[in-house]
């Protein structure tokens, strides 16, 4: 990503004067400017838009990018990420990466605007985080892998709770165990598919492909896959959702069509969110220790601000929690 310096030396001015005109300082003349902003505008500058003066200042701000700021699996990560931020002085900014590329999480993240981030946004590409991370503005990436400079990954086993999900339905009886996953270009929904083929592959069992649906980890979408799959007339004898949002809408969807839960069909969620616990039956999930997961991410990107030496990646372990939505299979 190009720099001021850049801009000063392809224009041919001083750094200064590549600042001023760059802020619209009278000081620069017409003909300056104009030479400056369209070195600009060819090595595809942007300005920091927090940035004034020559020498980024602190801003004392973090920034959290999440894909959807709604629903409760994020609302608790912001909580745990913000008690971090608080207690070391810091306020925390939380943006949407809806619109991907041109979204204004991007925009936020290119301008550095403030002096680091913890990103949970599957659409904002990998190039674009390894642009924008630096030595005065490291990043922390909770959703995927990448190994870059001043890129810190924290990770929850998603393999291992896809596996441990369906794994924990085959040892009840259950052979045909549907999918409802996330969006394709997630990576967590990417790893717990790979665990629920493992465990089927490991039992001898077929994923049949008219049983994994889309619900886009979000509950009217796992309300709508559940009908679908209601609708081609067969059910398996369990379901796997890839999150308790989904799992939740295709309970509602099974109570519409008079399918009972457990007796008729088992019900599988991941996450545990506070929800799962409530619904009736209350939900068998996979539980995210997501407090634990944004206090270390919070804890991590403070310590790579203060120049600290910190290892590329932490992955972090899951745990069943056995509810009242799956029972032994009927043979």
């Amino acid at each position: 990503m190009a720099t001021i310096k850049d801009v000063a030396k392809l224009a041919g001015v001083a750094l200064s004067t590549a600042s001023y005109a760059l802020n619209g300082d009278s000081k620069v003349s017409a003909k300056t400017r104009t030479k400056v902003l369209e070195a600009a505008s060819q090595l595809n500058y942007r300005k920091n838009g927090f940035a004034m003066d020559l020498k980024r200042s602190r801003t004392k701000t973090i920034a959290l990018i999440l894909t959807d700021l709604s629903g409760p699996y994020y609302s608790e990560l912001i909580q745990s990420i913000q008690d971090v931020a608080l207690a070391r002085g810091y306020d925390l900014i939380a943006c949407s990466s809806m619109g991907g590329r041109d979204s204004t999480a991007v925009k936020f993240l290119r301008e550095n605007r403030a002096d680091g981030a913890i990103v949970l946004a599957y659409n904002i590409s990998n190039d674009t985080l390894k642009e924008c991370a630096s030595e005065r503005f490291p990043i922390v990436i909770m959703d995927r892998e990448i190994s870059s400079n001043y890129l810190i990954n924290v990770l929850v086993d998603s393999e291992l709770g896809g596996y441990t999900a369906t794994r924990y339905l085959i040892e009840k009886g259950h052979k045909t165990i549907a999918y409802i996953s996330g969006p394709t270009s997630s990576y967590d929904n990417q790893r717990r598919y790979e665990g629920y083929l493992r465990a089927l592959q490991e039992a001898g069992l077929e994923e049949k492909t008219k049983w994994r649906l889309s619900g886009n980890f979000v509950r009217e979408g796992g309300y709508r896959a559940t009908k679908m799959m209601i609708m081609q007339g067969e059910l398996p004898s369990a379901v796997f959702y890839g999150n308790d949002e989904m799992a939740i809408g295709g309970l509602k969807a099974f109570e519409e069509s008079s399918i009972v839960v457990p007796d008729d069909i088992s019900v599988i969620g991941y996450d545990d969110i506070q929800l799962a616990e409530y619904v009736n039956p209350s939900l068998t999930t996979i539980r995210q220790p997501k407090r634990e997961a944004g206090s270390l991410a919070g804890h991590l990107l403070f310590q790579m601000m203060d120049g600290d030496e910190v290892n590329p990646a932490y992955k972090l372990g899951i745990e069943l929690m056995e509810r009242k939505s799956v029972i032994a299979a009927k043979n």
